[in-house]
Formats: structure tokens, C-alpha cells, sequence
């Protein structure tokens, strides 16, 4: 059972993957990006990761994509560009130097690795206690400034977004405005 589990979640995962890369349609990528975020999740809890798989679904899925989703109707996706006109020279070489590059130095990372921890160091530290209860007394007792400073942070690109977003009326609008306040 486990392993349908998680060959059909794979699948799931890797289409809506290709579907975020394959799809012209930013909408359309970002819904397929869901499904995949929602796939992580399932595979989460297939290894019972349950806070791993809340946080995906709640701060990825749900925080994240409504983000990318705003920022595409903010951009507006009615303006076709043109693929082929590169805004800035030779931008594409580049980007495959330093993909190249990032794929090298992860290679890399993992061949030095070897058999050691992820960390390189063994934990000292291990309780009997849950790792939820533990990252909440450091999220919200050592690091609560840095926490509420975020969330601050957070709500003030929202307002500005919000204001950036606004559009004054057209002159017609405002005419019209103006004449049925005069009654």
C-alpha cells in the first residue's frame, strides 16, 4: 500500500512539476505548481512528517502561490513578450555558467560529505521531546523579536502592494464623481 502510495504521489509530483515548467500560461503554472506542493505534502505525511506537511500546505500552498498569483494579475498576463528579445546581453550563456556551476558545487558538497551528517556534527542534544514543542520555544521565546519584526515586515509589503495597486480614477469617472456629489 505504501509503496502505490507513493508511486502515484510521485507521479502527481512530477507532472504538476512538468506543468510549472511546460505551461505558457502563468495561471496555469501556478496551479500545476499547487498540485505539486500538495504532492510534497502527501509524501510528508507518507513519512509521517505531519507538522512538515501542514506548514506545505498552509505557508506554501496556501500563502505562497496566492502571492505568485497576485503578482501575475498585478503584472497583468494579457501582454505578450517576446522570448527572443533578451533585455539584458548575454544573460542566457550565464545562466547556464552558473547552473552548471550550482550543480558542480552541490556534487561537489555531497562527494566531501561522504557518510558524515548533513550538519557535519553528531547531536548532542536529544530529548524526549517532541521537535514541534522544541522549534516553538525557539521561534517564540528565543527568537520572538526576530519573529515579530518578520511578520511586521510582512504586513507592510502587503499595504504597499494594496496602495501601489490602486489606480486613480479616469477623468471621466471623476467627472461623474464630482457631478453626483454636487446634487
Amino acid at each position: 500500500m505504501e509503496a502505490a502510495v507513493f508511486v502515484i504521489t510521485a507521479a502527481i509530483v512530477v507532472v504538476g512539476a512538468l506543468g510549472v515548467v511546460l505551461r505558457s500560461h502563468p495561471v496555469h503554472a501556478a496551479l500545476s505548481l499547487v498540485m505539486t506542493l500538495f504532492g510534497v505534502a502527501v509524501l510528508f505525511i507518507a513519512q509521517e512528517a505531519h507538522f512538515l506537511a501542514a506548514v506545505q500546505v498552509i505557508v506554501y500552498a496556501g500563502a505562497i502561490v496566492v502571492l505568485f498569483l497576485f503578482v501575475i494579475m498585478l503584472l497583468g498576463v494579457d501582454r505578450a513578450e517576446s522570448l527572443r528579445i533578451e533585455s539584458i546581453r548575454g544573460q542566457r550563456p550565464l545562466a547556464a555558467i552558473v547552473g552548471a556551476g550550482t550543480l558542480g558545487l552541490t556534487l561537489v558538497a555531497f562527494l566531501v560529505a561522504g557518510k558524515r551528517e548533513v550538519t557535519g556534527t553528531v547531536a548532542d542534544n536529544l530529548t524526549d521531546e517532541p521537535n514541534v514543542n522544541q522549534l516553538s520555544r525557539v521561534v517564540f521565546g528565543d527568537h520572538v523579536l526576530a519573529f515579530e519584526i518578520t511578520s511586521v515586515l510582512l504586513v507592510i509589503a502587503v499595504v504597499g502592494t494594496v496602495l501601489l495597486t490602486r489606480r486613480p480614477p479616469r477623468r471621466s469617472e471623476q467627472a461623474t464623481f464630482e457631478q453626483k456629489g454636487d446634487r
